[in-house]
């Protein structure tokens, strides 16, 4: 099971599934992979370590920076909530050049940008994740949560 190479911290549940349309091209292999964490600051650490080896796996090197800075973002803001009834981290690959990662928590509390002043020590994870998704990100509240996703795409190749 993943939580053994990736995970020092204890885990509720992990799961990992890639899921193939029949007679689809492989590089827009719809795939998904999930992790329940306890609310600990060590769980940051353990979502960038996943999501990072599941953009390697899928071959998708290119975002791991990107996408382990918007994983630690979101994360953190989900501790930050004081909610303790779960913390759901998952990747998903819609299409072969993008990555959708999501956080999950049972807070209804929204995350809300703000204009960080330039002695602040904190308030600026947000407007990153903004910035490194080109304002591909949001909310979808639930009825006893929300999931913030943010999206990152690897550039088109260029034709020769």
């Amino acid at each position: 099971m993943f939580e053994a190479d990736v995970l020092d911290v204890p885990v509720q549940h992990a799961s990992m599934e890639s899921r193939a349309t029949p007679g689809s091209d492989p590089t827009s292999v719809l795939a998904a992979a999930d992790l329940l964490l306890p609310y600990r600051s060590e769980s940051v650490a353990a979502a960038r370590r996943f999501v990072g080896a599941q953009l390697q796996e899928w071959g998708l090197e290119d975002l791991v920076d990107d996408a382990v800075v918007i994983v630690s973002e979101l994360t953190t803001n989900s501790l930050k909530t004081g909610c303790r009834t779960r913390m759901l981290v998952g990747v998903r690959r819609p299409t072969g050049r993008t990555v959708r990662i999501l956080v999950g928590d049972g807070s209804r509390s929204m995350p809300v940008v703000i204009q960080a002043g330039p002695d602040a020590t904190s308030g600026r994870g947000l407007a990153m994740v903004h910035r490194l998704t080109c304002g591909r990100w949001g909310v979808t509240l639930l009825p006893f949560g929300k999931v913030v996703h943010a999206d990152l795409a690897t550039p088109p190749p260029i034709p020769r």
